[in-house]
């Protein structure tokens, strides 16, 4: 059989469904759990009910990944983010999870994870002059 692979920039969701289906089935067969599920924290406008911010990741073999998590300027320094990252580890919890992971730009929002308990795992530079990737995790949740 010749296969045909490509690099692409572009949004391939359904292509993105299937690595991550077969990636849960390989990762089910493994360990006969499966416990993989999506979590959301949404901070909604009042009103108009329109997200405005909020907090995106998956809960996962006893494991909260944090993948996204952005609120608008004016809702920071204001403990909406504080509330928003105790709701995602609440859920967590409750989802059998034990510790978290995630990254965050070294000019985002370290600081604020370890206000709230966060550490450091480790630091990768970039190429570009100032950021770096900085790897924190949160154990016990």
């Amino acid at each position: 059989m010749t296969l045909s692979i490509s690099v692409t920039d572009l949004d391939e969701s359904a292509a993105s469904a299937v690595i991550a289906a077969g990636l849960e089935e390989f990762n089910v067969e493994a360990t006969g759990i499966q416990d993989c599920r999506p979590l959301s924290v949404l901070v909604r406008e009042p009103g108009t009910d329109r997200v405005v911010g909020g907090l995106t990741g998956r809960t996962s073999l006893g494991l909260l990944f944090v993948d996204l998590f952005y609120l608008p300027a004016e809702l920071r320094g204001q403990g909406v983010g504080g509330e928003v990252l105790r709701q995602a580890e609440e859920e967590a919890r409750r989802r059998g999870c034990r510790s978290a992971v995630l990254y965050t730009l070294s000019f985002q929002a370290p600081g604020f994870y370890l206000k709230h308990g966060w550490r450091v795992l480790g630091e990768v530079p970039s190429d570009q002059p100032g950021p770096s990737r900085v790897f924190m995790t949160k154990d016990p949740l």
